[in-house]
């Protein structure tokens, strides 16, 4: 009995060092943690609890018989984040790579497994050199099937993925699919091909950080919903990322204890939208005067701009944001920012948390550019995202409401439950400007000064149609409120509305414009 004690202290021994001490370093040089090292500083402390630590690879091919490593390559379990559990996984650099095999894939769904049995997120942190080659078709076929538990888990559990070191060829795919991709600037990349490939099938050049590092993901393609300092800082912010959500699709959004007046009344909302229509301002200065003071923890910030997206809190309950952004394009919906409104609005809707929206648009982008990337299908993603969400939807026109953007952005019509706007409000087909120029074209062609007559001519545009009044005398506006008594009637509608109950026709599933 004693032998086999030891026995079993000395490969766990082998397990927690890995590939070794010289890769443990190797690892360090690089600025990176070690797998165990990310484990043991994401969750709280004590709470790791290990699977299949002693498991080992199959392959007899290419000599890797005689290279047996416990865990082989991955360390997974689960443990605690605030006192609630998370389940977790984590590539090991240091043991062939973090190459991707039979037995490791098989760790990685039982992880899975057990989380969506017990409903709890599922946090993994990649850093892998991919399909390990020594196993051939085996390796694909664990891919395959943790891409397929991706899907099975959308939805029903929390996924976020860290990308802290390379992530290339298929193993991008479950990132992909999970809800949030955190990346480290610098030490993570992700790429369906590496340079070397490009280069060679189409003689183009491009370095590791511009084909996929953070920043490129995070700004441009719209993969990384996060780019993050430092490994850290990563996991940090996926703990705080954690308390907005709920741990699975059954249950309620997490409350804390409110740290706010819910009946506070911010002087400041009153300054901040501008008198001239055309003159930009920050929506997050709105969010933050109206949600919990300092809770609004914004998502995707690099990418698409010109939309808004995050959690905050409002009375101590959790809530998805989403608000037109004046400052970048005017707040105008385009293809990207469709995207991520779309993705972001599906999201809180699977995971029961009600959405507030913020409106300050003037229509979709116009242009060949627009129209040829498909626009049209583009932007009835988040038309198709709201009109679906059967949570909470809130609702504040801050000032232009324009044309389709009005319907598209959580509008009464598509199923929003409480709509407000405020005195600044504009709501209207179009722009008295263009509006005016359409409809009196030839009076204004045959007037003495076409100069002075647009301007009356908008002037009474804007007093008949650009404004709240006409859409609330209609009850497509519920109400045009001061700034300063929104956030108190938003906190009661939110706790009226807490015991909705709304139900989508039965269907196998709808078929959103992909």
């Amino acid at each position: 009995m004693e032998d086999r004690i030891e026995e079993l202290r000395e490969k766990s021994a082998r397990a927690e060092l890995g590939g070794g001490e010289d890769r443990i370093e190797s690892q360090h040089d690089r600025g990176k943690l070690t797998a165990r090292e990310r484990v043991e500083y994401f969750l709280d402390d004590g709470t790791f609890e290990e699977f299949d630590q002693l498991r080992t690879h199959r392959s007899h091919n290419f000599g890797m018989e005689e290279r047996q490593v416990p865990g082989d390559g991955v360390v997974t379990g689960y443990g605690e984040v605030d006192g609630r559990k998370v389940f977790v996984f984590a590539h090991d650099f240091t043991v062939f790579g973090g190459s991707l095999g039979e037995v490791f894939a098989e760790k990685v769904c039982k992880v899975m497994d057990r989380a969506m049995e017990v409903g709890a997120p599922i946090v993994g942190l990649n850093d892998s050199a991919g399909a390990r080659i020594q196993e051939g078709v085996a390796s694909l076929a664990g891919y395959a099937d943790i891409f397929h538990r991706n899907q099975q888990a959308s939805g029903v559990v929390p996924q976020i993925s860290a990308i802290m070191g390379p992530c290339a060829g298929g193993a991008v795919y479950s990132p992909a699919i999970t809800d949030f991709v955190f990346m480290v600037q610098e030490t993570s990349h992700m790429f369906i091909t590496g340079p070397e490939v490009i280069k060679t099938v189409t003689g183009e050049e491009v370095g590791f950080e511009e084909l996929g590092g953070a920043k490129t993901h995070a700004g441009t393609s719209g993969v990384a919903h996060f780019s993050e300092a430092g490994e850290e800082q990563a996991l940090d912010d996926i703990r705080h990322l954690l308390s907005y959500l709920p741990s699975n699709n059954v249950e309620d959004p997490p409350r804390v204890d409110p740290w706010d007046d819910p009946e506070r009344a911010d002087e400041d909302l009153l300054d901040i939208v501008p008198d001239k229509p055309q003159k930009p301002y920050d929506i997050t200065d709105v969010v933050d005067g109206v949600v919990d003071a300092d809770s609004f923890f914004e998502v995707q910030r690099s990418y698409a701009r010109n939309l808004v997206v995050g959690f905050a809190r409002l009375d101590g309950h959790s809530i998805g944001i989403v608000a037109n952004q004046p400052r970048v394009n005017a707040g105008t919906l385009d293809i990207d920012a469709s995207l991520k409104g779309a993705r972001f609005v599906r999201f809180c809707d699977a995971f029961n948390l009600p959405i507030l929206t913020f409106v300050d648009v003037p229509g979709f982008m116009p242009g060949t550019d627009q129209e040829h990337g498909g626009i049209i299908k583009h932007g009835a993603k988040l038309l198709y995202a709201y009109s679906e969400a059967t949570v909470p939807l809130l609702t504040v026109i801050t000032r232009k409401a324009y044309g389709g953007a009005y319907d598209v952005m959580a509008s009464k019509h598509i199923g929003a439950d409480v709509n407000y706007a405020w005195p600044t409000a504009e709501i209207a087909v179009m722009g008295p400007q263009g509006a005016v120029n359409i409809l009196y074209r030839e009076e204004l062609a045959a007037a003495d000064d076409p100069k002075t007559r647009r301007e009356e001519l908008i002037d009474e545009y804007r007093e008949a149609f650009a404004n709240p009044y006409v859409a609330a005398d209609r009850g497509f506006v519920d109400a045009v409120l001061e700034p300063t008594d929104t956030r108190r009637r938003l906190v009661h509608d939110l706790e009226m509305l807490r015991s909705k109950r709304k139900q989508q026709p039965s269907r196998k599933h709808g078929n959103i414009p992909l």
